[in-house]
């Protein structure tokens, strides 16, 4: 039988959170229910459902950054079992055939890949995220969470934590490589902790130097005031690889000025205005401009795994379900530091709208 839990509702995107009760699916013989215990808070959530991105489908429960404890198992689920740590982060399902699902690459499903809120199930309902009580999700999708990282740090890493591996890995962010991270936010932190501990020598760009200390806390050896005279020109051909975690407006022509020769700016920030750019800033010095959303199962397992190694979590604060709102737009006027987690324990006492 289906379930009812609470979960965190917009009925619009003017509207206020709501606590409501929402179906979760009589789970399948490849189904797994987890009882999650944190839900992070991702940028990309507030675009969605502010239709920021487009229309979205509304009523709607938002939130793919998601760490629990599995309740109980299809009978033909052989990978999870009662009781283990779990998380789920943007996916849910995937075509499992085409050659980037074979490949381990099942964001890139070219028949396309389902994803954790917003988007239309095999069943044809519309998927409902993660600030939720519960959550039923097909086992491929569901990533193990190592003993050493805590539900409520771990959880960001599910978004946060593979967008920023995933490009370092990917373009080689490793020893004598100079690596800089475009913004220090929720993205940016886990980057630098990311990159610094692949053994590149990090440099964080960012507009002030109000946040040093927290950059080379997290593992940057140096931090470059962008809004500074002269920037652009003083550091020109600097790094080998950039980051861009920015979703904002920006210069891109000026950032790519600061890659060396065949040097990578990776963009990972999604802003809604268009970025325009002038092809002579690739082709000069034979650069690259890429894109890079998140990765496949094998790889977010992967990178839970580098994290527990290597002691890097998500720099948090948890707030209760009744304050998602006003956390909205702190996240938004970068009030944060890094990402905000919700305690979903909070459901328990919080009334039905």
């Amino acid at each position: 039988m289906p379930q009812t839990v609470k979960a965190l509702q917009k009925t619009g995107p003017d509207q206020p959170f709501r606590v409501a009760e929402i179906e979760r699916r009589d789970p399948r013989p490849t189904d797994v229910v987890i009882d999650i215990k944190a839900a992070g808070i991702c940028h990309s959530d507030i675009h969605t459902i502010r239709n920021e991105w487009g229309e979205a489908h509304f009523p709607l429960t938002v939130g793919h950054e998601i760490a629990g404890v599995v309740e109980a198992v299809g009978d033909e689920v052989t990978r999870v079992k009662v009781g283990d740590r779990v998380g789920v982060g943007c996916l849910v399902d995937s075509c499992g055939e085409c050659e980037q699902c074979r490949a381990g690459n099942e964001q890139n499903c070219l028949n396309g890949a389902v994803g954790t809120y917003n988007s239309e199930d095999v069943d044809g309902t519309i998927t409902q995220g993660g600030y939720s009580q519960k959550v039923v999700v097909d086992e491929r999708f569901v990533l193990t969470i190592p003993d050493a990282l805590e539900f409520d740090v771990a959880a960001p890493l599910l978004c946060a934590g593979i967008t920023t591996y995933s490009p370092l890995a990917r373009w080689g962010a490793g020893e004598g490589r100079k690596v800089a991270v475009l913004g220090l936010g929720g993205l940016g932190h886990m980057g630098v902790q990311i990159a610094a501990a692949m053994g590149a020598e990090v440099t964080v760009l960012t507009r002030t130097l109000r946040k040093e200390a927290e950059a080379k806390e997290l593992g940057a050896t140096r931090v470059l005031a962008t809004s500074e005279d002269g920037f652009f020109e003083e550091h020109k051909g600097e790094f080998d690889l950039i980051l861009n975690t920015i979703s904002a407006d920006i210069p891109v022509d000026k950032y790519l000025g600061l890659l060396a020769p065949y040097g990578t700016m990776v963009v990972v920030g999604l802003p809604p205005e268009q970025q325009p750019m002038s092809f002579g800033s690739v082709i000069s010095g034979g650069k690259a401009l890429a894109g890079s959303n998140i990765g496949g199962i094998r790889e977010t397992q992967e990178m839970l795994d580098f994290c527990a190694e290597h002691g890097l979590a998500a720099r948090i604060e948890k707030i209760g379900v009744d304050e998602v709102d006003a956390a909205y737009d702190r996240v938004v006027e970068g009030d944060v530091k890094f990402r905000v987690v919700i305690d979903t324990a909070t459901f328990e006492d919080a009334p039905v709208a």
